[in-house]
C-alpha cells in the first residue's frame, strides 16, 4: 500500500498543485516569482560588469539558495512541499486570464485596451498594433508561455519533485530578465540564457508534440519539421510553429523590439489569427494541460 502510494503521490501532488492553481489562481500579493524578480534585480545592479563571470555569479547567488532551501524542507513533508513548490511555480490560470483579458477587449472593438493588455505579457511594442498584430502577439505568448509556465515547470517536477519545479522557473524568470543581446546583457545574461535552454530542451519538444496531437496534427508536425530551425530561440521554435500549425494559423512576421523592427520568420500555416484564436489557443493550451497530468498518472499506476 505505502509503495502505491509512493508511485502515485508525484501526480497527486502535480494534481492538487494544478486545482489550486485553478481555484485561487495567482498569488496577488508577495507572491515568490515576483519577490524573486526583484531580488535579481538588485543582484544585477550590484555585479553586471558586463562579464560573463558576473552573469554566472549572479545567477549562482539569485537560484542556488532558494534550491537549495526547496531540497533541505523537502524531505520534511515531500508531498505538502511539492504540492506548495508547484503551485507558486506554475501558471496556468494566469496565462489563460491574461489571454482573454487580451481577447475580451478585441471581441469587443475596444483596440486600445486590448494593446494595453497585451503589451503586459509581451517584450514588443504594441502601441502601433491592428488587430490582427494584438491577436498575434497574444497567441504567440499564450504558446510559448504554456511552455515556460506550465509544461516545462511539470516536467521538471516530475524529474525531481517541487524543487525541479523551483529550480526550472527561477531560470525561466532569469532569462526573461537578463537573456537578451544587447549592450547590458550580452555577457552578463548569456549564461542564464543558455541554462534556460538547455532546462527547456526537452520539455519544449514534448510540448510541441502536445499541441501538434491535439490541433491539426499533419500541419502542426510539418510547420514544425520546416519552420523550426529558422527561428532564433531553439526551444521556442519548435513551440510556437507547431502550435501555430495545430491551431492553423500564421504567426511570426515584423515586430518591433526595444525601438527597432525584426523581421522573423513565419510560423504555422493559414490566415493571421484574430481574438477568436486567442480563445482556441487558451483551449489547446488547458487540453494540453490535462493530457499531461492524465499521463503522469499513466506513469504513476504503471510503477504501483
Amino acid at each position: 500500500m505505502t509503495q502505491g502510494f509512493d508511485a502515485l503521490a508525484m501526480p497527486l501532488a502535480a494534481l492538487s498543485a494544478v486545482l489550486l492553481d485553478r481555484l485561487l489562481g495567482e498569488v496577488s500579493h508577495f507572491h515568490p516569482l515576483v519577490g524573486f524578480g526583484n531580488l535579481a534585480s538588485a543582484i544585477e545592479k550590484r555585479l553586471n560588469r558586463r562579464s560573463l563571470a558576473g552573469g554566472v555569479l549572479a545567477w549562482l547567488l539569485a537560484v542556488g539558495p532558494w534550491v537549495a532551501l526547496a531540497f533541505w524542507l523537502r524531505p520534511l513533508a515531500p508531498f505538502a512541499v511539492d504540492i506548495v513548490l508547484l503551485y507558486f511555480a506554475i501558471g496556468a490560470q494566469s496565462l489563460c486570464e491574461h489571454a482573454e483579458a487580451i481577447a475580451k477587449p478585441l471581441r469587443e472593438g475596444r483596440l486600445d485596451e486590448a494593446r494595453q493588455r497585451v503589451g503586459w505579457i509581451v517584450s514588443r511594442e504594441t502601441a502601433a498594433l491592428d488587430e490582427s498584430g494584438v491577436a498575434k502577439a497574444g497567441v504567440e505568448s499564450v504558446l510559448e508561455n504554456g511552455n515556460d509556465a506550465i509544461f516545462g515547470t511539470l516536467f521538471w517536477f516530475a524529474l525531481l519533485g517541487g524543487p525541479g519545479a523551483a529550480l526550472f522557473r527561477l531560470a525561466n524568470t532569469l532569462d526573461a530578465m537578463w537573456g537578451y543581446r544587447t549592450e547590458r546583457f550580452n555577457l552578463f545574461g548569456r549564461f542564464a540564457a543558455r541554462f534556460d535552454d538547455a532546462l527547456n530542451f526537452i520539455p519544449a519538444r514534448l510540448t510541441a508534440l502536445t499541441y501538434a496531437l491535439l490541433g491539426q496534427t499533419r500541419n502542426a508536425l510539418a510547420c514544425w519539421r520546416a519552420q523550426a530551425p529558422g527561428w532564433d530561440s531553439p526551444n521556442a521554435g519548435p513551440v510556437m510553429s507547431a502550435g501555430a500549425g495545430s491551431l492553423g494559423v500564421l504567426l511570426g512576421g515584423a515586430a518591433i523590439y526595444h525601438g527597432q523592427e525584426e523581421i522573423r520568420p513565419p510560423l504555422g500555416a493559414g490566415p493571421a489569427p484574430v481574438a477568436a484564436d486567442l480563445g482556441r489557443a487558451i483551449s489547446l493550451i488547458q487540453r494540453s494541460l490535462w493530457l499531461w497530468l492524465a499521463v503522469l498518472f499513466v506513469i504513476g499506476f504503471a510503477h504501483a
